[in-house]
């Protein structure tokens, strides 16, 4: 196990720093990702680090911006360590969606496929014993 999972996801809460999934609902660990990759000179110092579940380090991989489909403009990703997730993201319990409201946001929810379809489904599943948003 990565030496930083337990700080890092005690920061977190124990939910994914991006799309919010509760760590507690899977069978194993959620991942540590480098914030700014280590192949864009990132490090590996905890304020790098963050939680994420599979999907969402699958997807972010090494990608630092994305495109905003609302505007078809490259904008930078959501970092968990300086971007204030409130500001960025709503998240709906009830339809399972997360709306991204900035271009930031929405490149960070098209990039990361926040929205696919399974996604959505499993928030629906954590609304309703409280465990999503």
């Amino acid at each position: 196990m990565n030496p930083f999972y337990y700080s890092v996801a005690a920061r977190a809460k124990h939910r994914c720093e991006y799309c919010r999934a509760p760590e507690a609902i899977f069978n194993f660990p959620f991942e540590i990702e480098h914030v700014l990759p280590l192949a864009s000179g990132g490090t590996t110092v905890e304020m790098n680090l963050a939680l994420a579940c599979r999907s969402c380090n699958l997807f972010k991989s090494d990608h630092l911006s994305f495109v905003d489909p609302s505007t078809d403009q490259i904008s930078r990703l959501y970092d968990p360590r300086i971007d204030n997730q409130n500001e960025h993201f709503e998240f709906n319990g009830m339809s399972g969606m997360v709306k991204g409201v900035t271009p930031m946001g929405r490149a960070t929810v098209n990039c990361l496929k926040m929205n696919s379809e399974n996604q959505i489904l499993a928030r629906r599943q954590w609304y309703r014993p409280g465990l999503f948003p």
